[in-house]
């Protein structure tokens, strides 16, 4: 029983949320705002009228001075707004306009009076103003709006549907706790603006039981019996004691809130004004939102021709303004295809010098022709040692260019292309790395000096050079041979003073050194 008992609460509560839903959106709503420079006293009467357009509005609207009239048109939509209501300010007047979503039209009006709640507040004895008044949308009346003439039916038209209408049969009278009277003088052409606060009091009744029905009750402390204050109503003040006549006596089809207001009985209602007030002259009623035609004007009338004068006029803006964005558009296509075409351009000439960027290095490997260079330049090097001298070169004394190749396969970067001189070839090119010439270098000065035989008896290869000294092992007169001779006294054994690999020379007994040595002059 529990579970299904929550089950129907739960699909009630979502079917009376669906419902309010609709309902919500289903009757008008209005936004409250300004445009340009209005001032204290103006942005205050906002705050007023957005709390009698209550609670169908934005009441904490921010309005920015970037903001245009198309950014509100754009908002209203999702939001389901239905009428703007558009203060502005000039150096002589203060305007209004209530425009009608999203078509227009558009109604302005000058406001020759005006005053805020706070003033018609402070005016009254008392008033009755509360929250709860506002949780409700107020009651309009209208008031000498039958008149003959196009533009009242047009105003009378604009008020209704600003504030939701009521069915008379189905409304709930304790949802009516506030009345919105806009009255229009025909003389004047004037119409005033009032906002009042609506109570309902039982009739027929004494005034001293009146007071009893209230929630304080009064002070009996003078009276001997509860009678003398039924019949005398004595300690009331004039203002608790109201007089009711008939044009606000009536008797009530439901039970309203308030002690004593029962159905099919008489109660009178009484009428509390908690502002703000307004006095409002149409000047003009124009079509769309402010940009179309003018269908009435309160100051200026035009006959038949100026009229359509006018309208020629605006048909010719019309299509001037159509031909200008045609052209717009046409330059703006123009200019794509432009951008487009320098585009492709662009694309093929960075394709081309890529691939002549591959060609250049496919044809020319400056890694492959140093290699084989410098291996073709160290073999000429070994056979032209081995017809000279007769012997086979030791290792290493010509090394060949694998070491070089493998370095240069070990380097990550490519190779850097290097630009060919007139006459030059990739062959030249190829033979004359640092590193190869330095050794050709090297090469041609040993040829040049030729290179000494190691055998005895044979002369050296190449330009002769003076003997700056004795050879080394060159024997003296009256000397034996250090090796395998007989020693002299003093001569002492070729041996090394350190274990540290250095080369030292032993001295004889007159102080003088064997092995190599180097005259500093001649002979």
């Amino acid at each position: 029983m529990g579970k299904s008992k929550t089950r129907n609460q739960k699909k009630d509560r979502l079917q009376a949320n669906h419902e309010a839903e609709e309902t919500y959106s289903a009757v008008p709503h209005t936004l409250v705002f300004h445009r340009g420079q209005v001032g204290k006293n103006v942005g205050q009467l906002i705050i007023d009228i957005r709390k009698v357009m209550e609670p169908y509005t934005a009441v904490s609207l921010k309005v920015r001075k970037k903001n245009v009239l198309k950014d509100f048109v754009a908002i209203a939509g999702p939001l389901g707004v239905t009428h703007f209501n558009i203060f502005s300010k000039t150096p002589t007047s203060i305007n209004m306009r209530v425009a009608r979503l999203p078509k227009g039209p558009m109604l302005h009006f000058q406001v020759t009076k005006y005053c805020l709640i706070k003033d018609v507040v402070s005016s009254l004895k008392k008033h009755r103003m509360h929250e709860e008044q506002f949780k409700y949308h107020p009651l309009l009346i209208l008031n000498n709006f039958g008149q003959d003439g196009m533009h009242i039916k047009l105003m009378a038209t604009m008020f209704q549907n600003m504030f939701p209408s009521i069915n008379v049969h189905k409304i709930s009278l304790n949802t009516i706790k506030r009345c919105v009277l806009l009255s229009y003088n025909s003389e004047s052409e004037e119409i005033e603006f009032r906002h009042y606060s609506l109570k309902v009091v039982p009739v027929g009744v004494s005034r001293g039981v009146k007071k009893l029905m209230q929630e304080r009750f009064p002070d009996m402390n003078k009276f001997e019996d509860i009678s003398e204050l039924l019949m005398k109503g004595a300690n009331l003040s004039e203002s608790e004691a109201e007089q009711d006549e008939e044009h606000n006596v009536t008797e009530l089809p439901q039970v309203y809130s308030g002690r004593g207001n029962m159905a099919s009985q008489q109660s009178a209602v009484r009428l509390t004004e908690i502002g703000p007030r307004m006095t409002l002259r149409l000047m003009k009623i124009q079509e769309g939102m402010g940009e179309g035609n003018v269908i009435y004007h309160s100051m200026i009338s035009k006959t038949e021709e100026e009229i359509q004068e006018i309208l020629k006029r605006k048909e010719a803006k019309i299509k001037e303004k159509e031909e200008r964005r045609k052209k717009q558009e046409q330059n703006i296509a123009q200019k794509t295809e432009k951008k487009e075409e320098h585009r492709k351009k662009s694309l093929e000439g960075i394709k081309k010098k890529r691939a002549e960027a591959e060609e250049d290095s496919e044809v020319e490997d400056p890694g492959a022709q140093d290699g084989q260079g410098a291996d073709a330049e160290s073999d000429d090097e070994a056979e032209y040692y081995r017809q000279a001298v007769g012997e086979e070169p030791d290792e290493g004394m010509f090394p060949s260019g694998k070491k070089k190749r493998r370095s240069s396969e070990k380097s990550h970067g490519p190779a850097k292309k290097r630009k060919l001189s007139p006459g030059q070839s990739l062959k030249d090119r190829g033979s004359k790395s640092p590193g190869r010439q330095h050794r050709n270098q090297t090469g041609k000065k040993q040829q040049k000096e030729g290179w000494k035989k190691s055998r005895g008896g044979e002369k050296s290869f190449g330009k002769k050079m003076k003997p700056t000294g004795k050879a080394f092992g060159a024997k003296r007169a009256g000397e034996q041979d250090r090796f395998g001779g007989k020693k002299r006294n003093g001569d002492r054994p070729f041996k090394s003073k350190s274990q540290k690999g250095k080369m030292g020379f032993n001295k004889n007994a007159g102080g003088r050194k064997q092995g190599f040595k180097q005259r500093k002059g001649k002979g």
